[in-house]
């Protein structure tokens, strides 16, 4: 497999920016057999930290959410990309979007350092459809 993109929902949460916040939230996800896609925490401020998840399952992510008093947004679209690691294996997937005129305004990635990598592509709400047509989704 060279590489494989699908369609995503994410959700994310600010929280507190104190030790065993995000703990706390991974391990009720974790309780509930809640499978993450992905997951990232960054700063927003000197006392708050948003974290962003990528459920397997969005409805259990929402019952989660309903029972534990955790206030989330979401879901928002998103692509996953997952694929063999090589040099310049991403650049297809921007080439793609560039030539239908998509901006990515924002991405993360991340290769396990055996061959393969994940990577998380974001496009602007409205532009979603046309992204998923230009990726042939």
């Amino acid at each position: 497999m060279a590489f494989s993109i699908r369609r995503v929902n994410y959700y994310y949460a600010t929280i507190k920016d104190e030790p065993g916040e995000a703990y706390q939230i991974l391990d009720s996800i974790s309780g509930l057999g809640i499978n993450l896609l992905a997951f990232t925490a960054i700063p927003m401020g000197n006392s708050s930290t948003q974290l962003t998840i990528f459920p397997d399952d969005d409805h259990d992510l929402s019952s989660l959410a309903a029972k534990s008093g955790l206030e989330i947004d979401g879901p928002h679209p998103a692509f996953l990309v997952q694929g063999d690691d090589k040099l310049g294996a991403l650049t297809q997937v921007h080439y793609k979007l560039f030539g239908a005129n998509i901006n990515v305004y924002a991405s993360s990635g991340v290769s396990d350092g055996k061959g393969s990598f994940g990577y998380v592509v974001y496009v602007k709400p409205e532009d979603f459809e046309h992204a998923a047509e230009t990726l042939e989704l």
